[in-house]
């Protein structure tokens, strides 16, 4: 279910390298829990950010969650479609609904998180707590 290719966080983000960029968006499961969505706040181009940071919201006609960046690095872009059309990320999650790329301050850093396997199980304990 989840793109083998890409990299993922225990907080429901995911990571795609292409070329010295990573792109991140959230995972169809965090979209899912979050519902639909009618606002994102995107973080600035040229910011710094360390991993682990909150790199702005989402919010969904049931709350507002922060999403975190997977990786330190400069912000190169943003994906500005969401401004107007936020419910891309329920669409699509990992396709058009992707949120921001960035240039890793260490590219190696992505290799830390899980893969896609290791995200499935990691959500099969989830579904275990509840």
């Amino acid at each position: 279910m989840y793109p083998g290719d890409f990299y993922y966080t225990k907080d429901h983000e995911w990571v795609r390298v292409q070329g010295q960029d990573a792109v991140m968006g959230i995972t169809d499961f965090a979209q899912k829990q979050l519902g639909d969505v009618v606002f994102v706040q995107l973080p600035e181009v040229g910011a710094n950010l360390e991993a682990h940071q909150s790199i702005g919201t989402i919010e969904s006609v049931k709350a507002v969650s922060d999403v975190f960046s997977p990786l330190a690095g400069e912000v190169t872009a943003v994906n500005g479609d969401l401004v107007d059309n936020p419910e891309i990320i329920n669409q699509d999650p990992h396709g058009k609904g992707w949120i921001m790329r960035l240039k890793p301050a260490d590219p190696k850093a992505v290799e830390r998180l899980m893969k896609a396997a290791e995200y499935e199980k990691h959500l099969e304990g989830l579904d275990k707590e509840t």
